[in-house]
């Protein structure tokens, strides 16, 4: 049985060990270096004028502004002496533009309103903006695009913090020593390292892997071509890592060729948790073409409609639970329910090596990490990485194999609740 769905995998280039972990990390670095220099690639690296600090600033309150997903979210937080964080008068309300459109007038007037209620109670701003954006030196966010359904077209260009500001100003509040700071829900994720994690490091990283994933990493500012800064040291840069234009199979070539916008977010589709179950689906579509499964698992499983990463997921954890849809498809045929588990754990297993190479890439390019006293840290951050049965732990084993055991650099992996608004938070009482 296990050969049936290991011979099927591997003649379609998707074994994990058919991936090729040197070249990839290669390619990673070549883009890399190619977005650092300001030339045409796949991987953005957007500077964000933001560097690691030691510790949060104690004492002082922070308006903290969290634009994500489908909820914008507002609160003060201040950290004491000792680091620990005090979050005060938090609020949730829905993200403009998810609804229905909003003019750039309507989408600002919202952030107002949520903000408008302490905007006495602190001088600085701290904002973390989870869509992509270019940050200036100023600390202020261009937004490039909205995803994730939002519908603003006019905010699209617009200087976030200075143009709500300008509306906070409108509405009678004197704003000329309000300071701020915009950072990506990645760059807030590894800046939350130093809000909760107060042991020996050499340095951060942030990572985030759920409906999408980013990495973040600090570089030597003078190996940031781009730009020209009288800053010195090093420089948190956003990578925008699911950008990379990489496929390892036809397989990868043709599933990407099917979803939306598919010239762009390649490494995103075959990892993240918007797209690991359609793949997944994809494969097993397949599989089925080429006899892989019975006829009777063919006609149940093409009569689902949709598979998703929860699904794929729950079929690991219980396929011997008969209300869950996969385990439905297989029924009594016990071959059919082995090449499945075997072909969605192999799915699963490829992502998490794929996630450890980008990760390696992050830490091998910051340089740190060399000294086994002092790891970097990294913040791992999303639902599809700690919620998908076997990614956590398979994306730790290939990152023990390629940074410990092949280039002697040491890591150790965190969970620190609310990155965003902390590392907001710590951003905005840096500037």
């Amino acid at each position: 049985m296990e050969q049936k769905a290991a011979g099927f995998l591997r003649a379609h280039n998707l074994l994990p060990e058919q991936v090729d972990e040197e070249k990839l990390l290669e390619y990673f670095f070549s883009e890399m270096d190619r977005g650092l220099a300001g030339q045409p690639g796949s991987l953005p690296m957007i500077p964000t004028y933001t560097q690691e600090v030691d510790r949060a600033a104690s004492g002082e309150k922070v308006i903290v502004l969290d634009a994500g997903g489908t909820n914008f979210r507002t609160c003060l937080i201040s950290f004491d002496e000792k680091g620990e964080f005090t979050i005060e008068d938090f609020r949730k309300v829905p993200m403009p533009g998810i609804r229905s459109e909003v003019s750039a007038k309507e989408f600002f007037c919202i952030l107002a309103d949520n903000v408008e209620r302490f905007i006495d109670k602190a001088d600085r701003i701290g904002f973390c903006f989870s869509y992509e954006a270019g940050i200036t030196e100023e600390h202020d966010g261009i937004p490039y695009a909205f995803s994730k359904e939002i519908k603003a077209p006019e905010v699209i260009g617009k200087p976030l913090a200075r143009t709500l500001l300008e509306e906070l100003g409108r509405r009678g509040h004197d704003v000329s020593g309000k300071k701020f700071s915009v950072v990506n829900d990645t760059v807030a994720t590894l800046l939350a390292c130093k809000a909760c994690y107060h042991g020996p490091s050499s340095g951060s990283i942030g990572f985030i892997l759920g409906t999408g994933t980013n990495t973040a990493y600090s570089e030597e500012i003078a190996n940031i071509g781009k730009i020209s800064t009288a800053q010195k040291g090093r420089m948190i840069i956003n990578v925008e890592s699911g950008g990379l234009a990489y496929s390892n199979s036809s397989v990868d070539d043709s599933f990407i060729a099917s979803t939306n916008n598919p010239e762009i977010h390649h490494f995103e589709k075959l990892i993240s948790g918007a797209y690991l179950g359609p793949y997944a689906r994809h494969v097993i579509s397949l599989a089925c073409q080429e006899n892989v499964f019975s006829p009777g698992f063919v006609s149940r499983f093409s009569a689902l409609e949709s598979l998703s990463t929860t699904q794929m997921s729950y079929y690991l954890e219980d396929c011997h639970r008969r209300d869950y849809d996969l385990v439905r498809c297989v029924g009594d045929n016990e071959e059919d329910a082995v090449n499945l588990w075997l072909i969605i754990r192999n799915v699963i297993e490829r992502a998490a090596k794929m996630t450890a190479v980008n990760l390696s890439a992050a830490v091998l390019k910051s340089g740190l990490g060399t000294n086994p006293r002092y790891p970097v840290i990294i913040n791992a951050d999303g639902t599809t990485f700690y919620k998908t049965a076997f990614l956590e732990e398979y994306t730790k084993k290939y990152l023990f194999d390629i940074l410990e055991k092949r280039y002697s650099r040491y890591t150790r992996m965190i969970r620190i609740d609310d990155s965003p608004a902390l590392g907001a938070a710590i951003a905005g009482l840096s500037v």
